[in-house]
């Protein structure tokens, strides 16, 4: 690992871990998502001679956070609440929250998201379009993506509008999917009612869907329902939109993407965007990538959506964490001076 570069919070995570020993690391990571675990993982195994000021500005940042907690009222909801809105943001820990305090057992749901597409596809594959929804909300927004790809056209449409007229999930829902998957699927009958689903939801699972599905899908949407269509279509954030994000935002972007894969991602880019993506980065940088952008030749329309759809998760987690703004596209609210 280099000297001198800004590193990303999955590589400081995974010193920290390795610092920690085996033991402990293991414990922590058990507490994480799939996502999270994958993330740390790679950036552990692409560890090689850490330097030792590295290490110790970790510690240093990790015992100075600890220094500014306190363990008073740990255990109360008001407690728990606080830090996971800290931690996730007010939208992301929404749902968490929910599930952590409402007492819901979700673990059945959970075990859902460590599976591939195709596995959650045929497992609810025959069951109501209703059950459907309300397992995709329950996904994020990417994986749920994949799911709904597995479906006929027809059956994404109907699903995506379900999820978007849901409100929240009430007790008979939730009651009835666990049924569903008590023969698979470990989980407790007894949850409560929880805030999954949403237009927005349903825009977040369309953006992950790729570009010709994506419109097949808002057409037989719109000729349903064309004002929830266009609800849908309001809310949506795709990569042409990052033109609107700030140089601050795409700095912030850039950091945390390969070039090979940004690369990949420009072939399918309009000019005013590539303009936007070079002027924040330095003059060398940019020169390297424009010729890296002359001399990769034609590729497939699908490689370019893959690349595009993987800086979008970048972009959205970003965003999650209040690193950046998507603004008012994204579902934000605009900003006024």
């Amino acid at each position: 690992m280099a000297e001198g570069t800004e590193h990303t919070g999955a590589e400081k995570l995974a010193v920290l871990l390795m610092a920690l020993g085996e033991d402990v690391a293991a414990e922590i990571l058990k507490l994480m998502g799939p996502k999270e675990v994958q993330q740390i993982g790679v950036a552990m195994a692409a560890m090689d001679n850490v330097p030792k000021e590295m290490v110790e500005s970790t510690l240093g940042e990790f015992i100075g956070a600890l220094q500014k907690e306190t363990g008073l009222g740990v255990g109360s909801d008001d407690y728990v609440r606080s830090v996971l809105v800290n931690a996730l943001g007010e939208e992301k820990a929404g749902g968490m929250i929910d599930r952590i305090l409402l007492g819901g057992n979700t673990k059945g749901l959970e075990s859902l998201k460590w599976m591939d597409a195709k596995s959650v596809a045929e497992l609810i594959r025959n069951e109501h379009p209703q059950i459907i929804a309300v397992v995709l909300s329950y996904l994020d927004s990417d994986q749920a993506a994949s799911v709904l790809s597995e479906y006929p056209e027809k059956v994404r449409a109907d699903v995506l509008m379900r999820i978007a007229s849901v409100e929240g999930v009430l007790p008979v829902a939730m009651n009835e999917l666990n049924e569903i998957l008590e023969t698979q699927l470990k989980g407790g009958a007894n949850m409560k009612s929880s805030s999954m689903g949403g237009i927005k939801t349903a825009a977040n699972i369309l953006n992950f869907v790729d570009g010709s599905s994506s419109e097949k899908i808002m057409e037989m949407v719109k000729e349903a329902d064309e004002d929830l269509g266009t609800e849908i279509e309001e809310l949506m954030f795709v990569f042409a939109d990052l033109i609107e994000v700030d140089d601050r935002g795409i700095q912030t972007i850039l950091r945390e993407v390969q070039t090979d894969q940004l690369v990949l991602a420009l072939k399918g880019a309009d000019s005013e965007l590539q303009e936007k993506i070079f002027a924040n980065m330095s003059s060398r940088a940019a020169d390297m990538l424009k010729d890296d952008l002359e001399t990769k030749g034609p590729v497939k329309l699908s490689e370019v959506e893959e690349a595009q759809k993987e800086l979008l998760v970048v972009a959205r987690r970003l965003a999650d964490e209040g690193q950046i703004s998507l603004g008012a596209s994204a579902g934000g609210e605009e900003m006024v001076g």
